[in-house]
This record gives C-alpha cells, structure tokens and sequence, in this order.
C-alpha cells in the first residue's frame, strides 16, 4: 500500500447504486485523492494531484471519457 493511502477513509458516491461498478474515493493529505475499486479494495489505488483531479472530472462531466 502507498504511504499516503495508510489510513484514508474511503467512501463511495451518493450516486452509487447497489451495482457493481463503483469506485470509492479517499481524500488525502497535501489535497491529494485517492480512487479505488470497491470490489477489489486490495488492488492498488489511484492517487491524483488536486490539478490531476480537477481535469479528470471536468473530463467526466464533459463526456470525454468512454468506456
């Protein structure tokens, strides 16, 4: 596990359904975010920089991601 993941407190989207595709997110210290599968919460997780978040879900919220 990544040293700054060592006790986040993740939680998912109040968006999430009871579906399997969810991820969950953690804030984290220096104004970093973590995102992880919530089925598989030992794999590794994501971390972005505030500016990493930021265009991430600009890029969500515009429709420029697919699947």
């Amino acid at each position: 596990m990544k040293p700054e993941l060592a006790g986040a407190r993740w939680f998912k989207s109040s968006h999430s359904s009871a579906g399997s595709e969810c991820v969950e997110v953690a804030f984290l210290e220096g104004a970093k975010v973590g995102v992880r599968d919530s089925k598989n919460v030992n794999f590794p997780a994501l971390v972005f920089t505030p500016d990493q978040w930021d265009a991430f879900i600009a890029d969500v919220a515009g429709g420029k991601l697919g699947h």
